[in-house]
């Protein structure tokens, strides 16, 4: 059992390593593949990478889970690892975009589509492969392991930049070296090949080879099997609609809200993130085992219920502690805009309006502001009015430095900010809350998916379901959120998007899904059957 959790859990954490890497080097990526005038349009551009990439992951949940119900667990998340490792390392061969032209974004589009293929196979085979090793009152604990590896290869990423940062100065890894984390994908490929190699097929899967219960068409029993419907929707918007929002905006929303709108040094965000992220792991194996004991139900609505009441006031405490001084100012010295036609487009290249260029220069500074009506172009911070006669409206990094003149006279620190020991364990602290809260849904729920349906469909059936939620709701969450954030102007604005889906999985939770002990499943279960 042993080897069989290390070697599952090995290859998770490798498969999303190679799949964070891209965000991780979101700000890099932009730059290099996705360049443009408008930075915010810039940032949008990788975030919608990012998200094709989980686009696709039902996809590859659909081609893999048939596989993985006709052919095996093992060869099919052995094929779904090397498909992985090939595509993220084929990101750090792509020439710059000022080399190739379009064809760069549009190789890197269609990398990032077969990684989002490989990971829609990846986690149904390695989270089923566990769970039918184990016994249901062991399960969650073993499967928790699976669930922690996901964050093991946001960490590992992390760890793997810094210490190439570390050892290459500044101006080498921006201009190249920036891809070798990209090209290790190789190296942790071949120790995941290897280790996987060594396991033999699943106890569950080899029993029903012995009694012929293959299914035909997996994808067409998944959506046929009696009571398979309801389980579906409630694993898809009761499950995965709420767990995915929680994980990414506790990693990495929160990596970009440091990064962004409160201007922390890069490193150092990085530091604090990715120490939150390991030191929260256990969390979900502890959730996991105690799911055990008491049902997978009760941890998971906790979670959302606690998610709904401190999501919040946790990036709001941690937006105090990165940069109290934008904080303090953003409430003494308020950023009003008025105008004609005042309206922003983050897709735009270049703004038609004056007014948009205003909006878009203190989106881009990361300030917080509001709007008024006016038949002319105006800004005021504080009660003071800004001169936007002698505004450069024509150059944008010479207006930019002049906004940056006036914000910073009414108290605004635009400069990168390196916080005091004491406000980084705050954050970190913060950051921990959220982990723990992630693990609480996160961490039963590999447990959870096995046992609500039958084993001829079990891969295909948890798959889908599983990475329709994590791919739309939770891949295209930077994104969604980032828009809304440059629309509204409100560095907290985005979080919305979170807190909706953790509601509407609130609710779907508490109906359908399976409360009482860890079972196995059966068509006679009235928790689960339509």
């Amino acid at each position: 059992m042993r080897l069989v959790v290390a070697a599952s859990s090995a290859g998770t954490i490798f498969e999303w390593y190679d799949f964070f890497i891209y965000g991780t080097l979101a700000s890099i990526i932009g730059r290099t593949f996705f360049p443009a005038g408008n930075q915010t349009l810039q940032l949008l551009l990788v975030w919608a990478g990012f998200a094709i990439g989980f686009g696709f992951r039902p996809l590859g949940a659909i081609l893999f889970g048939y596989f993985g119900d006709k052919l095996g667990r093992k060869y099919t998340f052995l094929a779904t690892v090397t498909l992985m490792g090939i595509a993220t390392a084929g990101v750090g061969l792509v020439p710059s975009a000022e080399t190739i032209g379009l064809a760069a974004p549009f190789t890197i589009i269609a990398l990032r589509i077969l990684q989002g293929l490989a990971l829609g196979g990846e986690y149904g085979g390695a989270t089923i492969y566990v769970s039918e090793h184990a016994a249901p009152k062991r399960r969650g604990f073993f499967t928790g392991f699976i669930q922690a590896s996901v964050v093991g290869g946001f960490v590992l990423s992390v760890i793997v930049v810094l210490s190439t940062r570390f050892l290459i100065p500044a101006d080498v890894f921006n201009a190249w070296a920036w891809r070798i984390p990209f090209l290790l994908s190789l190296v942790l490929l071949g120790i995941s090949l290897w280790m996987r190699l060594k396991l033999n097929e699943s106890p569950v899967f080899r029993q029903m080879q012995e009694e012929g219960e293959i299914a035909g068409n997996p994808f067409i029993e998944s959506m046929t099997y009696p009571g398979n419907g309801k389980r579906i929707f409630v694993a898809l918007f009761g499950v995965t609609g709420g767990l995915t929002t929680i994980w990414y905006t506790a990693f990495f929303s929160s990596l970009s809200f440091l990064n962004g709108p409160m201007r922390v040094d890069p490193t150092t965000s990085e530091i604090v993130v990715g120490a939150a992220g390991l030191v929260s792991m256990p969390f979900f194996v502890l959730f996991g085992r105690l799911s055990d004991r008491i049902g997978r139900k009760k941890p998971i609505i906790w979670g959302y219920a606690l998610t709904l009441l401190l999501l919040f006031p946790a990036f709001w405490a941690m937006g105090g502690l990165a940069n109290p001084g934008l904080s303090k100012a953003a409430e003494v010295a308020p950023v009003v805009v008025a105008g004609p036609d005042c309206s922003y487009d983050p897709f735009a290249k270049v703004q038609k309006t004056q007014c948009g260029r205003l909006l878009e220069d203190l989106t881009s500074a990361g300030i917080p502001y509001e709007l008024g009506k006016s038949d002319t172009v105006s800004l005021t911070i504080g009660d003071t009015p800004a001169p936007l006669a002698t505004y450069s409206w024509d150059d944008a990094k010479a207006r930019r430095a002049m906004l940056a003149e006036w914000l910073g006279a009414q108290g605004y620190d635009l400069e990168t900010q390196r916080p005091p020991l004491a406000n980084l364990l705050g954050i970190f602290c913060v950051l921990l809350v959220m982990g723990a809260l992630s693990g609480a849904t996160y961490g039963t729920v590999a447990a959870l998916l096995a046992e609500m349906f039958p084993a001829r469909i079990r891969y295909s059936s948890m798959s889908i379901p599983y990475h329709i939620g994590a791919g739309y709701f939770g891949g295209f969450l930077p994104l969604i959120a980032s828009y809304i954030v440059a629309r509204s102007g409100n560095a907290y604005a985005g979080l919305w998007y979170t807190w909706v889906f953790v509601a509407i999985a609130f609710v779907v939770g508490i109906w359908g899904i399976p409360s009482g002990p860890p079972r196995d499943f059966s068509d006679e279960d009235a928790d689960i059957a339509a």
